[in-house]
C-alpha cells in the first residue's frame, strides 16, 4: 500500500509538473503570433483550465470502467503525444488568418493547440485516485496527499519555468523534454513491463518517434521557423529576440533588424550609427537637435532600449550628452553590444529592470532634459508604463523645463489609446502642453502609423521647434506638429479615458490596431 501511494504521488507530481509547464511555455510560444497581452494570457489559462477540469470529469468515467495500470499508461504516452503536437500545431496554425476578431482568433489558436494536451493530462488525477485506494478509511489521507504532491508538481513547475528553463532551453526544446519525460512515464508507471506484448509495443513506438524526431521532423516541429537572412535566435525570459539582415526603407543599405517576439523593433546600421531609418527616431532626434542648439545641455533617459539606435548615434554626435538606458532585459543588451554595434566601452549608462521600477527608484540629483518613452509596441504595451501615477514619477525626474517624448501606434482615425493616453499626460503636465507630432502632414489619412507625444510641465515652444526645423528648407524634415486647436478638437470627437493603476484597460484599447492591420471584423 505504502508503494503505491509513493508511486501515485510521483505520477501526478509528474503530470502536474508537465501540465504548468506548457502553460508558462504557451505564452511565449503564442508570441511571435499573437503578441503578449491581457487576452492572450487570458485564454492560455482558460484553455488549460477548461482542459483539466473535462479532463478530471472524463478521468473519472474511464477510471471506474477501466482500472488498471494499463489505463495510466495510456494515458501518460497520449499526454506525451499531445505535448509532442504542441510546437508543430503553433507553427501550422500560428500564421492562419481567420476573419474574426481579436479575442476569438487567439481563443481559437489556443484551443486547437493546448486544449487537448491539458484534457488528457487532467484524466491521469481520477485515474491514479482509484488506483490507490484500496481502504475507505484511509480516503481522505490517501487523496490529501495525491492533491499535496500534484500542488507541489505544479508550484516547482511554474518556478522552474519562468525563472530558469525558458531562458535555458528555449520553448521548443521545453515541450521535445515534457513529451518524452511523459511517455518514458507511460514505462515506468503504467505497469506495461508486466507484459511483454504490450512493453514491446510501447518500445517500438517511443523508438519510432524518437527516431522520426530527431532525422526528419525535429527541424520543423521544434525549431522556431527562421529564414536565411536571421542569423541570431534566442528566448529570453521576456522576448523571443531574433536578428536578421534587412535592407533599409530606401533600399540601399543592408541593416540588421532586432526583431521582438512578433515586431521588428530596431534597424541599425552597424558602420553607420547616424542613419536612423524609423521616422519617430527621426522625430526624436529633430527635437534633441533644437534643445541641444537652444540649451546646450542633453541628458537623456531612454525607457526601452530595444535595438539603442538613438542613444547610439547621440553618444558620437553630442561627446558631452549623458545617456540613460533601462532596458528590462539584459539579453537584448547584451545582443546589442554583440550585434548591433554599441561597443562595450559605450559612455551609455544600461540598466536592466523594469522602467517603471527605475523611475520609481530613481535618486539622480541631476534632472533629465529628456525622457524618451519607447516601450510601448503595437500589440503589447506594458500597462504599468501608460498611467497618470507613472506619467507623474517620471514629471518628477524631469528638469522644470524638461520633456516627456513616447512613441504611439495607433490609427488616427479608429484608435482609442492614442487619445486615451494624451488625455491621461495632459492631467499631469497641463491641457496644451501636451503635442502630437507626426511624420506626416495628413493625418485623416495616415490610418495605423507611429506617431510622438511630446509634453512639458512648462511647456514646449513648438513655434520655435518648427521654425528651427524648417530652416533646412523643409528638405529631409520630419516633425509635423499639430496645432492645439487641431489636437483638441481631435480629443473631443475620439472617445478616451485618464488611464490610472486603478483603471488600465490598454489591451481593450489597441485591440483595434489588431483587427484593422490584419483584416480582422469586430461584432
Amino acid at each position: 500500500m505504502q508503494k503505491e501511494v509513493i508511486k501515485a504521488n510521483i505520477v501526478v507530481f509528474i503530470a502536474s509538473f508537465c501540465t504548468l509547464v506548457i502553460e508558462l511555455v504557451a505564452g511565449r510560444i503564442m508570441a511571435p503570433h499573437v503578441g503578449v497581452s491581457l487576452y492572450t494570457w487570458t485564454s492560455i489559462i482558460g484553455v488549460v483550465l477548461a482542459g483539466i477540469s473535462i479532463g478530471a470529469y472524463v478521468g473519472g468515467l474511464i477510471a471506474d470502467r477501466f482500472p488498471r495500470p494499463s489505463t495510466l499508461g495510456w494515458l501518460l504516452f497520449l499526454s506525451g503525444i499531445g505535448a509532442l503536437s504542441i510546437s508543430p500545431l503553433t507553427n501550422l496554425l500560428g500564421a492562419t488568418h481567420l476573419q474574426t476578431t481579436l479575442m476569438m482568433r487567439i481563443l481559437v489558436l489556443t484551443t486547437f493547440i493546448f486544449f487537448i494536451p491539458s484534457c488528457i493530462l487532467g484524466m491521469i488525477s481520477p485515474v491514479v485516485v482509484k488506483l490507490t485506494l484500496h481502504n475507505l478509511a484511509k480516503t481522505g489521507n490517501v487523496v490529501g496527499k495525491i492533491y499535496a504532491f500534484s500542488t507541489l508538481g505544479s508550484i516547482i513547475g511554474t518556478f522552474a519555468t519562468g525563472f530558469f528553463l525558458i531562458s535555458w532551453m528555449g520553448t521548443r526544446n521545453i515541450l521535445l523534454t515534457v513529451g518524452i519525460i511523459l511517455i518514458i512515464s507511460a514505462m515506468i508507471f503504467g505497469g506495461i513491463f508486466t507484459r511483454k506484448k504490450t512493453s514491446a509495443i510501447f518500445f517500438a513506438v517511443f523508438i519510432l518517434i524518437f527516431v522520426s524526431l530527431a532525422w526528419t521532423f525535429y527541424g520543423y516541429a521544434f525549431k522556431m521557423p527562421l529564414d536565411d537572412k536571421t542569423y541570431f535566435f534566442k528566448e529570453s525570459n521576456y522576448y523571443t529576440i531574433q536578428v536578421r539582415k534587412c535592407l533599409t526603407k530606401d533600399e540601399r543599405v543592408w541593416a540588421d533588424a532586432l526583431v521582438l517576439d512578433h515586431l521588428i523593433h530596431s534597424i541599425n546600421v552597424y558602420d553607420d550609427p547616424f542613419h536612423l531609418d524609423y521616422e519617430y527616431i527621426r522625430i526624436y532626434e529633430e527635437l534633441m537637435r533644437w534643445r541641444m542648439n537652444r540649451s546646450g545641455s542633453l541628458k537623456t533617459l531612454f525607457i526601452g532600449g530595444g535595438g539603442y539606435t538613438l542613444p547610439r548615434s547621440l553618444e558620437l554626435m553630442y561627446p558631452t550628452a549623458e545617456i540613460d538606458v533601462v532596458e528590462i532585459d539584459p539579453e537584448i543588451t547584451r545582443v546589442v553590444h554583440e550585434y548591433l554595434g554599441v561597443p562595450e566601452n559605450t559612455r551609455i549608462r544600461s540598466f536592466n529592470e523594469d522602467g517603471r521600477w527605475f523611475v520609481m527608484n530613481s535618486t539622480e540629483i541631476e534632472k533629465y532634459d529628456f525622457i524618451v518613452g519607447d516601450a510601448f509596441n503595437d500589440l503589447s504595451i506594458p500597462y504599468h508604463l501608460t498611467t497618470k501615477e507613472f506619467a507623474l514619477q517620471m514629471a518628477r525626474l524631469l528638469k522644470p523645463d524638461g520633456i516627456l517624448m513616447a512613441n504611439v501606434i495607433d490609427s488616427y482615425q479608429k484608435g482609442l489609446f492614442m487619445p486615451s493616453y494624451i488625455r491621461t499626460l495632459e492631467e499631469v503636465f497641463g491641457k496644451g502642453n501636451v503635442h502630437l507630432v507626426s511624420p506626416k502632414l495628413d493625418q485623416e489619412n495616415t490610418g495605423i502609423s507611429t506617431r510622438v507625444i511630446v509634453a512639458s510641465k512648462r511647456g514646449v515652444d513648438m513655434n520655435d521647434f518648427v521654425q528651427f526645423i524648417g530652416e533646412k528648407g523643409g528638405k529631409d524634415v520630419m516633425s509635423h506638429v499639430m496645432s492645439q486647436e487641431q489636437l483638441q478638437q481631435y480629443l473631443t470627437e475620439r472617445p478616451s479615458v485618464v488611464l490610472t493603476d486603478d483603471y488600465v484597460p490598454v489591451d481593450n484599447l489597441i485591440a483595434p490596431i489588431f483587427e484593422e492591420r490584419y483584416g480582422y471584423r469586430r461584432h
